[in-house]
């Protein structure tokens, strides 16, 4: 999320120049004479020098794509979620029924320690995700996608098959996206008996309720486990950390050390985006992924020496959610006529002008993917483009009333519009801000609120407690995750047992408030939500005409009001190393740390 929509804490110069002076002078303690890369972690602000060298930990020092390693790095490709780039494993095969994914890993795959990387490793770093729930690896009975087995076949090769009770289309991908740890280090966080626990939470029964609650009992432990020295099968491996950077260090051991190019890296530390800024328009950085940043600082950026843009595709959008549980947002025409007054050209000039394209309409779709998943029909839809006498028609038939140049309820009371964000995502506080000055200046009172963290803003929007905010939606690449964000749990549909269930609003965690059913013109009466979870096994053509279906029902019903279309805009320099990305290079959707280990990236002589 923290990639998306930045973090901002306005902190001076002075801060950014001490976390930058400390550590390493960038000479190699081997002697490869490959350099120091100065990189920052947008996945999160702040390093905790005391955290453990932990991937699930949410302050480990264990940082994504550099001493953080996974199976296999997914592309994002545009319709198929199962193409990746390799990790620990070299290559898949994935059944062409998605029953199961059969992974071999890296023939001369090791640990920064020296020790082989082998198939136990991987089955018990899948035990571990068990106890996190993780997608593939969810012990909920009946939970779509679920690993049903996991076989070690041989020392480099491990086969996880799929529940087909309830199958899912992106099998593959939970399975490959999961953190690989040493058994030599982990082992001793899952009991002797875990697998035999796991085979009995796959059943019915208080015994199988008593093992999963076991299994999900071993969640925090594993959270804060601290395995001490940093053991990493991947290019980088951390030497030491405080409160101002992380040094990490070239893992001799790794199966393409030989082509990693840098012998060193140092994570800066920051809290907000202004550092960052600072960071880069004094070239102190050779990557940083998605920044929000204003026009007039991006030019002093693009400024810096050696400094470069790389922009391609980001599978997510932003839109202006409503709580259909608060009068006036349950009516249809109150959306469509703020959906009228809205410029979102404007708006995302304001708010993201290097992140973000405005959004050609609502369609629940990022525009891009939305082309190849709509073809033409994607033209046919509302664009509720900026039209302030369309936008009086809808609230007149909403029942509004205008008085001395203001819009009030239908019964003749005030109506103030509130919308909330989170303290420091400056893109969507910037935007908020300008739709509230076109709202004031159309007759429509509004207001901006801030709450302090992001954590805070998700407990409190899924508690149902503000009129709108921003939700992030259009999560590609596969489609049941796209319309998810619209038609699923925030909106009251769950998927259990492959069954599709409703919550009426309030219960459940729908916070949307939604109408179960919607009437589409030129489709008839549709369930979104059942048509969402049918997206889960379908194959790319049978989706096609779900994902119109969808298209046409959030464009015409309106849950959100699709604002921007993110542009993964990652900011490198230069000056020290080459061999970046291409411009819209998938490779874009992977960390810069994957591009090291491809060795792709190079020492500038």
């Amino acid at each position: 999320m923290k990639r998306l929509a930045a973090v901002v804490a306005l902190l001076g110069m002075a801060t950014a120049t001490a976390a930058c002076s400390g550590g390493s002078t960038g000479k190699s303690p081997s002697g490869g004479g490959g350099g120091l890369f100065t990189a920052i972690d947008v996945n999160r602000p702040g390093i905790d020098a005391s955290a453990p060298a932990n991937p699930y930990n949410p302050k480990g020092n264990s940082f994504f794509g550099y001493n953080g390693w996974k199976l296999a790095w997914y592309k994002n490709d545009l319709v198929n979620p199962n193409v990746f780039y390799p990790g620990a494993a070299a290559s898949w095969d994935i059944a062409p029924d998605n029953s199961s994914v059969t992974i071999h890993l890296q023939p001369g795959g090791k640990w920064s320690d020296g020790k082989p990387v082998t198939a136990e490793d991987v089955k018990m770093s899948i035990g571990i995700a068990y106890t996190q729930g993780s997608t593939a690896f969810s012990i909920t009975p009946g939970a779509a996608g679920a690993a049903a087995d996991v076989q070690v076949v041989d020392d480099h090769t491990v086969k996880v098959t799929q529940d087909m009770k309830n199958p899912s289309v992106k099998f593959a991908r939970g399975v490959l996206d999961i953190w690989v740890l040493p058994q030599h280090v982990w082992g001793s966080q899952l009991p002797a008996d875990f697998w035999d626990k796991l085979t009995a939470a796959r059943g019915t029964g208080a015994d199988a309720d008593k093992a999963r609650e076991e299994i999900q009992g071993l969640a925090e432990k594993i959270i804060a486990f601290n395995p001490g020295k940093d053991v990493t099968a991947g290019p980088f491996v951390l030497e030491r950390v405080n409160p101002g950077e992380a040094l990490l260090v070239k893992n001799k051991s790794f199966y393409n050390a030989a082509n990693v190019a840098p012998d060193q890296v140092k994570m800066l530390n920051y809290s907000g985006n202004e550092q960052i800024w600072n960071y880069l328009i004094a070239g102190k950085l050779d990557h940083v992924g998605f920044t929000a940043a204003p026009a007039d600082v991006m030019n002093r950026i693009k400024q810096a020496p050696g400094s470069q843009l790389i922009k391609g595709f980001s599978p997510v959008s932003v839109g202006l959610a409503f709580n259909q549980s608060k009068k006036p947002y349950d009516n249809v025409h109150v959306r469509r006529g703020l959906a009228y007054l809205i410029d979102r050209d404007q708006v995302t000039k304001v708010a993201s002008p290097e992140g973000g394209t405005p959004a050609a309409t609502t369609s629940g779709i990022h525009q891009k993917p939305a082309q190849a998943w709509l073809d033409g029909e994607l033209s046919k839809l509302n664009p509720y483009q900026h039209d302030q006498a369309k936008a009086e028609e809808e609230f007149k038939a909403a029942g509004l009333q205008k008085k001395d140049g203001k819009w009030a309820l239908a019964d003749g009371t005030p109506w103030k519009f509130s919308m909330t964000a989170p303290n420091g995502f400056s893109d969507w506080i910037s935007a908020e801000d300008n739709i509230k000055s076109q709202l004031i200046a159309a007759g429509v009172d509004a207001e901006v609120k801030t709450v302090a963290d992001y954590p805070l803003y998700l407990q409190e929007i899924a508690a149902g407690k503000y009129d709108a905010g921003f939700w992030l939606i259009a999560l590609g690449p596969a489609p049941y995750d796209i319309f998810a964000r619209l038609f699923g749990a925030s909106n009251g549909w769950t998927n259990v047992a492959g069954k599709i269930e409703h919550s009426p609003p309030g219960k459940g965690g729908n916070w949307m408030g939604g109408q179960e059913t919607v009437d589409v013109d030129g489709v008839g009466k549709v369930n979104p939500g059942e048509l969402t979870g049918k997206l889960n096994n379908v194959t790319a053509e049978q989706a096609k005409p779900i994902m119109l279906q969808l298209a046409k029902a959030a464009n015409q019903d309106l849950p959100v009001i699709q604002l921007w279309d993110y542009v993964n805009t990652q900011f490198t320099n230069t000056s020290r190393f080459i061999g970046w990305p291409e411009q819209d290079s998938d490779l874009l959707r992977t960390p810069a740390g994957v591009w090291i280990a491809l060795g792709m990236i190079k020492k500038k002589q």
